[in-house]
C-alpha cells in the first residue's frame, strides 16, 4: 500500500508514472536514480509491502551533510509536479513467492492512482537473443492496446522497435508454431505487462538487452531512449544540461581496498 510521506496525500491524476522492473544489471534501477538525481524531484511517500526484501539506508541523493542521513527505504516514490512525472524508485529485490502479489498491489495502486501512463524501465539478457535480436539495435518495446491508441504513433515516429516474439520451440521450421513473448532476466516484467493488457492500462515497457558488469552506460542509453519520448531534457549530451550522477554511485561497486591489506 502507499504511505504518504507528507500532511495531504499527493494527487497523481494525469501524472506519467516511471517505475524500474528489477531485472539482469539493475540497469532501470540506474536509470531511474539519474531521473531522479537530475530533475531533483521530491519524495512524496513509500510503497509498503512485505513482498520486497527488507532494507533501509541513507538517502542516495544527497546535496548536503543536512540530508544525508535521511532513512530510505525500498520502494519510495518521487515527484516533479511541474513535469507531471512521477516515479517509483524499487531497490530490493521481490520475494519470488510473492512476485503475483507484487505485481497485483502495483496494479491496484496504478488505477487508483489515475496515472495517465505508466511506463516499466527493465532490461533483459543478451546472450539469450535470437537472430533477429541481434541485427539491430539493443532496445525494444512493448505497449498495451489501451496505450497503443495515444502514443502507438509516437513510438513508430522515433523508429523504435517492437521486442519480437520467439518460437516457443526453438528449431522447428513450421511457420505455424506457436511464439511467445521471452524476456529472460526480466523479473516481473513480462507479467506486468500482460496484468496491464488484462486490466486495460495504458502501459509501456522500454527493455534493454544487456550483461552483467558495469551497467552505467547502458542506464545512460535507456534513460536517453525514454527522453527522446518523453523530452525531460532538452539536449543530454551538452555539458550544462546532462544526466547528474547521483552520490550514492560513488559505492557503486563498494568501498575501495583497504590501505591495510598492503
Amino acid at each position: 500500500m502507499f504511505l504518504s510521506s507528507q500532511n495531504a496525500s499527493p494527487c497523481f491524476q494525469d501524472f506519467t508514472l516511471v517505475m524500474p522492473a528489477v531485472a539482469v544489471g539493475n540497469v532501470a534501477q540506474l536509470a531511474v536514480d539519474l531521473i531522479v538525481s537530475t530533475l531533483k524531484m521530491s519524495r512524496v511517500g513509500f510503497i509498503h509491502t512485505d513482498c520486497l526484501i527488507p532494507m533501509a539506508g541513507n538517502n542516495p541523493y544527497t546535496t548536503c551533510k543536512e540530508d544525508a542521513e535521511e532513512l530510505h527505504t525500498p520502494a519510495e516514490v518521487y515527484t516533479a509536479a511541474e513535469q507531471k512525472l512521477a516515479v517509483l524508485q524499487i531497490r530490493a529485490p521481490i520475494i519470488q513467492a510473492k512476485s503475483k502479489k507484487f505485481r497485483q498491489l502495483l496494479v491496484s495502486w496504478i488505477k487508483a492512482s489515475g496515472f495517465s501512463r505508466t511506463i516499466v524501465l527493465s532490461s533483459s539478457h543478451a546472450y539469450q537473443r535470437d537472430d533477429q535480436q541481434l541485427q539491430s539495435a539493443p532496445v525494444r518495446y512493448l505497449i498495451t492496446p489501451s496505450l497503443m491508441k495515444v502514443s502507438g504513433d509516437a513510438l513508430k515516429e522515433l523508429g523504435w522497435r517492437e521486442l519480437e516474439k520467439v518460437a516457443a520451440f526453438p528449431g522447428l521450421t513450421d511457420t505455424s508454431a506457436e511464439s511467445r513473448l521471452y524476456i529472460p532476466g526480466g523479473g516481473i516484467t513480462k507479467g506486468l505487462y500482460t496484468d496491464g493488457c488484462a486490466e486495460d492500462l495504458p502501459l509501456a515497457v522500454l527493455l534493454l538487452f544487456c550483461s552483467e558488469g558495469d551497467n552505467i552506460p547502458d542506464a545512460l542509453t535507456l534513460v536517453n531512449q525514454l527522453n527522446d519520448w518523453l523530452h525531460l531534457l532538452d539536449n543530454p549530451s551538452t555539458s550544462c544540461n546532462k544526466w547528474k550522477i547521483p552520490t550514492s554511485w560513488s559505492l557503486l561497486f563498494g568501498s575501495g581496498i583497504p590501505p591495510a591489506l598492503f
